[in-house]
């Protein structure tokens, strides 16, 4: 089965290119594009008062996409910025017992929460203390010890690693540990949100913090990060922005008000075009009767085929640190030295993949098919 039709204005582009990197740059569908006409005719038509749509039903229509997608239920827990570490520093500036943070991690983290706990140490504003995610079979409860340890203010762990693939398990176990006083609990989902199918569920949201974003499987693009945030938990950030004071009419003067919900964490004016980009998007899937496990077996079954078809190359000799049988990511992930140099010649040929260090990432989307499985498989096939 094929949806290329859903993405005839991103294929349409580079007709010659076999874009393998779903899972870095997700190439757009044509509803993207119709929601940032939206986007644009709204701000013409409307002037000033496109906030008030803004504000009044594209945030609220998107909350609830998220929120039933994560399995919440809970559209007010959502709130919006243009990317999830401009959340993540808003979200530990409300942590009562900072400076001087506590972190429990892991050595598997994206750039964007790596490099600012990197840096926040540093500084001397947080300790770390990060888990090795290798062995990866006994990864889950060595994490789970640490953090029952009661030795942290904050567990931060991606749902997915970025890098491998691999999965963590335990979501409503660790979040229980969480406390308004701490530790508090932040999962980044960038890798499970619309790749697992319902990843947060409610009793997980009680207490713990969900980050992510519309750029990869939620096929929106930038500007659209988001986190859902348990109620009780940084009720007043310190960095914060005038957005963040609306609904709180009660604020006496000179005092700096928050709104009730998750709104507490926006920031000042922002570009609302990613919102109108999801919010298309999640209609056409609806109206196309794609949901994310439709999807997922779509992804699993070309997973599989290319697996298969690699055998005998250079590439499927290499180690699948993440095979697709019980998985979740929308990537297979191959350690090998030669990482550079294949995704390099495979560029070349004007394959896009991507690599992270000693690993191969191919990834799939809903725009792949059996065709392109093939045109990749071949080009393996010249890889020494």
């Amino acid at each position: 089965m094929s949806f290329k039709h859903l993405f005839s204005r991103s294929l349409g582009a580079a007709p010659e290119r076999l874009h393998m990197a779903a899972h870095s740059h997700h190439l757009w569908p044509d509803a993207s594009f119709e929601g940032q006409a939206q986007c644009w005719e709204d701000a013409a038509s409307l002037a000033d008062g496109k906030w008030d749509k803004v504000m009044g039903q594209v945030w609220p229509e998107a909350q609830g996409h998220v929120a039933r997608e994560l399995g919440t239920g809970q559209p007010d827990a959502v709130v919006f910025a243009s990317n999830t570490h401009e959340l993540l520093v808003r979200l530990v500036s409300a942590h009562p017992q900072r400076p001087g943070l506590r972190v429990l991690t892991s050595d598997g983290e994206f750039h964007s929460a790596r490099r600012q706990f990197e840096r926040w140490q540093e500084s001397g504003d947080i300790v770390i203390d990060a888990v090795p995610v290798t062995p990866a079979d006994t990864f889950d409860a060595r994490f789970l010890d640490r953090a029952k340890s009661g030795e942290h203010d904050l567990l931060f762990i991606s749902q997915v690693m970025f890098g491998s693939g691999q999965r963590f398990g335990p979501i409503d176990e660790l979040a229980a540990l969480a406390r308004p006083e701490g530790p508090w609990v932040v999962i980044d989902g960038y890798h499970a949100f619309m790749a697992v199918e319902r990843p947060f569920g409610a009793d997980a949201a009680a207490g713990a913090f969900y980050l992510s974003g519309g750029y990869k499987y939620a096929m929106a693009g930038e500007g659209c990060g988001f986190l859902h945030a348990p109620p009780g938990f940084g009720t007043r950030p310190v960095v914060t922005g005038w957005y963040a004071e609306f609904d709180d009419l009660a604020i006496p003067p000179g005092h700096v008000g928050y709104a009730p919900d998750a709104r507490r964490f926006l920031g000042a004016t922002f570009d609302p075009s990613g919102l109108y980009r999801f919010n298309a998007v999640q209609r056409m899937l609806a109206s196309e009767g794609l949901t994310t496990a439709t999807i997922s077996a779509h992804v699993r079954a070309l997973q599989y085929e290319l697996i298969g078809q690699l055998a005998g190359t250079s590439l499927g000799y290499s180690e699948l640190l993440n095979p697709p049988g019980g998985g979740s990511a929308r990537f297979l992930a191959f350690a090998t030295p030669h990482a550079a140099r294949w995704s390099a010649e495979l560029k070349a040929s004007g394959c896009t993949t991507d690599v992270r260090g000693e690993v191969l990432r191919v990834g799939f989307g809903l725009y792949h098919d059996a065709d392109d499985i093939e045109s990749f498989a071949r080009l393996c096939r010249s890889l020494t």
